[in-house]
């Protein structure tokens, strides 16, 4: 479900959309620097080449990029042949690694992309790797799991045991896994697109709230429009023979467009503070069982800053905040029993803090 935070009346709706441009006076400079064009460039490469290949799902695809620059994850909820395995493999197919970047500490080991199949007998050796016994030298030496490389992709993630789910913590927050009490570090680029089916949920193992945490973003992917389908129907020859001439980044630009929106894209404080009003206001209303947690406000912030970027400003805006907040809050926020829309709730504990936010100057 697509939640959407709007203001009811004209007024309010004025209100916030003065914040943009008061921010435009004295947050920011109206025009982005060349650095951040720059970074700006390397995102719409990279979304034109998953484009290539993933036909009627631009908004999935703007938010899995906001996710892979913004240093998060996501979490895909779709049917099966809804396009989630192409859209990640397109995404790390276009994601090179060069000399340059091994010279800089890439790993030789780690491959742009894998897709693990999870099922009920996988094992967390199956996913992280393990110690092999080499007859040649008399010793062990570990042999890396699919879990190394840079785009993942976690097929129906509930479907595997708790004990695989949480080999996938460490991963996903640390950026590392531990093997026979030896840790072994993942690429900087480590990013985990994890898929569940919402059909045939016999069987299953729902994620606990922890690792439900980890992800930035749970996007539910719906079916695409009537002449996205008729283009898929014609076009499926062309992009499976790999015909058209491919987009690609490499790691460096991927790495260095996520430093340069990090340091000039800018996060007011009255931002900060419209944010950790709302998280206060869902925590203490009664229709909320459990509210979002702070780390969850910590990953949204270089979100922010990536789609302000995206967006063409060097500032964050109340428009940002309307845009990624419910997605990154509608899987985090446990409702009361009886009470069914978020969307209301999100709303009602967005209006004071945004109508608080119009009315002050960002500096």
């Amino acid at each position: 479900m697509t939640l959407e935070v709007m203001t009811d009346d004209a007024d309010e709706k004025a209100a916030v959309d003065k914040v943009a441009v008061e921010t435009v006076a004295v947050a920011a400079p109206a025009a982005q620097s060349s650095r951040l064009q720059d970074a700006v460039a390397v995102l719409n490469r990279l979304s034109q080449a998953v484009k290539q290949q993933v036909l009627g799902r631009d908004d999935v695809i703007e938010l899995v990029i906001i996710a892979l620059v913004a240093d998060g994850h996501v979490l895909l909820e779709d049917f099966p042949g809804s396009g989630k395995t192409t859209l990640a493999k397109a995404l790390g197919e276009a994601i090179i690694t060069t000399a340059k970047d091994q010279a800089e500490g890439a790993q030789a080991s780690i491959v742009p992309f894998r897709r693990i199949q999870f099922t009920p007998d996988l094992l967390p050796s199956d996913v992280t790797g393990g110690s092999v016994f080499d007859t040649n030298i008399n010793s062990f030496h570990f042999r890396h799991g699919p879990i190394f490389a840079h785009v993942v992709l976690a097929d129906e993630i509930n479907r595997t045991s708790p004990k695989v789910q949480s080999a996938m913590l460490e991963a996903m927050g640390e950026k590392q896994v531990t093997v026979d009490n030896t840790t072994y570090h993942l690429d900087r680029l480590f990013f985990v697109i994890a898929t569940q089916n919402p059909l045939d949920l016999v069987g299953t193992y729902p994620l606990p709230t922890p690792q439900l945490d980890r992800f930035l973003f749970k996007i539910t992917m719906a079916h695409i429009d009537r002449d996205a389908e008729l283009d898929v129907l014609d076009s499926y020859k062309e992009r499976r023979d790999h015909t058209q001439h491919r987009v690609q980044v490499t790691r460096a630009d991927v790495l260095m467009a996520r430093e340069v929106i990090d340091q000039e894209v800018v996060i007011a404080k009255p931002i900060k503070s419209a944010l950790v009003d709302i998280s206060r206001n869902l925590r203490a209303d009664e229709r909320v069982l459990q509210g979002n947690s702070t780390r969850s406000m910590v990953l949204l912030l270089p979100a922010l800053q990536v789609l302000a970027a995206m967006r063409g400003r060097s500032f964050v805006s109340a428009e940002d905040i309307e845009t990624l907040l419910p997605r990154v809050l509608g899987h985090r926020v446990e409702l009361a029993p009886g009470v069914s829309d978020l969307g209301k709730v999100l709303h009602d504990s967005m209006r004071e803090p945004m109508e608080q936010l119009a009315r002050t100057t960002l500096k």
